[in-house]
C-alpha cells in the first residue's frame, strides 16, 4: 500500500512538473517578444542616456545629460507647454466625446448613419487626416482663411501655421479632431450598458433628462469617463504625427513638446545621448501616469461598485 501511495504521489509530481514546463513554453514566445521589443531597447536607451553618443562614437559622461536637462530653463518649458497641450486636448475630447456619445445614444431617425459617420477622423490614416488640415490652414487658398476674409474678422489671408499662438491652437484643433471619434465610441458603449430600468425609474418619478443624465448616465459611466481620460492622456502626450507633420514643432518652438524635442535632438541632430536622456524623462513621467491611472481607477470603481 505504501509502494502505491509513493507511485501515485510521484506520478502526481511528474505531472505537475511537466505542465509547469509546458505552461512556460507556452509564454516563452511572449516573453521572448517583450524582451527583444521592449526590455532590451529600454536597457539600451538608459545606457545611451549616461554617453554623448553621436555617429562618431560614444564616451562615458554619467549624469552630465540629466544635469545639463535640469539646468534648461528651456526643457522646463517645454515640459510645461506639453501638460498644456495635453490637458487642453484631452479635455476637449471628453466633453465632445461625451456630448456626441448622448447624441448617438438617443433614439432618433438615422441613428446608425450618425454613428457610421462619427468614425472616418479616426478610420482616416493620420498623415492624411493633417494634410487635409494643412489646406484648411493656409492663408492663401484655405477654406477656415477664406471665411475669415469673408466675415471681415481678418483683412486678409492668414497664415494659422505662422504664428505662434495660433498655431498651437491650431494643433490641438486637428488633435482633437482626431481623437474625439474613438473616446465618443468608448462612451457610447459604456451608456448602451446602463441598465434602462434606472432611467424608466427616474421617469416615473418625475425626473427630467438633465436630472437622469447627471445623476444615472454619468455616475454609471464613470470608470470609462476616468479610463479614458488618463489614458487619452498618455496617448496625448506621445503625439508625434500630428505636430510635426503641421509645425515641425514650429514656429519657433510654439508647439514643440517632449516628444517633438526628443526627436529633434536624437534624429535631426544625431545627438543621441541627449536624445535618450530625454527619451529616459518621458518614460519616468508615464511610469507616474500609470500609477495616477491605476488609483484613481480602483478608487472610482470602489465608489461605483465596480469590480
Amino acid at each position: 500500500m505504501t509502494d502505491i501511495t509513493a507511485k501515485a504521489v510521484s506520478t502526481r509530481r511528474a505531472v505537475s512538473l511537466s505542465e509547469g514546463w509546458f505552461a512556460w513554453a507556452l509564454i516563452a514566445p511572449a516573453m521572448l517578444f517583450i524582451g527583444v521589443i521592449v526590455a532590451w531597447p529600454l536597457a539600451e536607451t538608459v545606457r545611451l542616456s549616461f554617453t554623448d553618443a553621436r555617429l562618431g562614437g560614444e564616451n562615458w559622461v554619467g549624469f552630465k545629460n540629466y544635469q545639463d536637462l535640469w539646468a534648461s530653463a528651456r526643457f522646463f518649458d517645454t515640459i510645461g507647454r506639453t501638460f498644456f497641450w495635453m490637458a487642453l486636448s484631452v479635455s476637449l475630447k471628453l466633453v465632445f466625446g461625451l456630448i456626441g456619445a448622448t447624441l448617438l445614444n438617443a433614439a432618433v431617425p438615422g441613428r446608425g448613419l450618425f454613428r457610421v459617420l462619427v468614425m472616418p477622423p479616426w478610420v482616416i490614416p493620420v498623415a492624411i487626416g493633417c494634410i487635409g488640415w494643412l489646406w484648411l490652414y493656409n492663408g492663401y487658398f484655405g477654406l477656415l482663411s477664406g471665411v475669415a476674409q469673408r466675415v471681415g474678422l481678418t483683412d486678409g489671408p492668414y497664415e494659422f501655421l505662422a504664428y505662434r499662438t495660433s498655431a498651437f491652437y491650431s494643433a490641438i484643433v486637428t488633435d482633437v479632431w482626431v481623437g474625439t471619434p474613438m473616446v465618443t465610441l468608448f462612451f457610447l458603449a459604456a451608456m448602451q450598458g446602463v441598465s434602462r430600468e434606472l432611467y424608466e425609474a427616474a421617469w416615473v418619478d418625475g425626473a427630467n433628462r438633465w436630472y437622469r443624465f447627471r445623476r444615472i448616465t454619468i455616475p454609471q459611466i464613470m470608470p470609462v469617463i476616468v479610463s479614458m481620460a488618463l489614458l487619452s492622456a498618455i496617448w496625448t502626450f506621445n503625439s508625434f504625427e500630428i505636430i510635426w507633420i503641421l509645425t515641425e514643432g514650429g514656429p519657433r518652438g510654439a508647439t514643440t513638446t517632449l516628444i517633438v524635442d526628443t526627436y529633434k535632438v536624437a534624429i535631426s541632430s544625431q545627438r543621441f545621448g541627449e536624445g535618450a536622456a530625454r527619451a529616459v524623462v518621458i518614460v519616468m513621467l508615464l511610469a507616474v501616469f500609470s500609477l495616477i491611472y491605476l488609483f484613481f481607477l480602483n478608487k472610482v470603481n470602489k465608489i461605483y461598485g465596480v469590480k
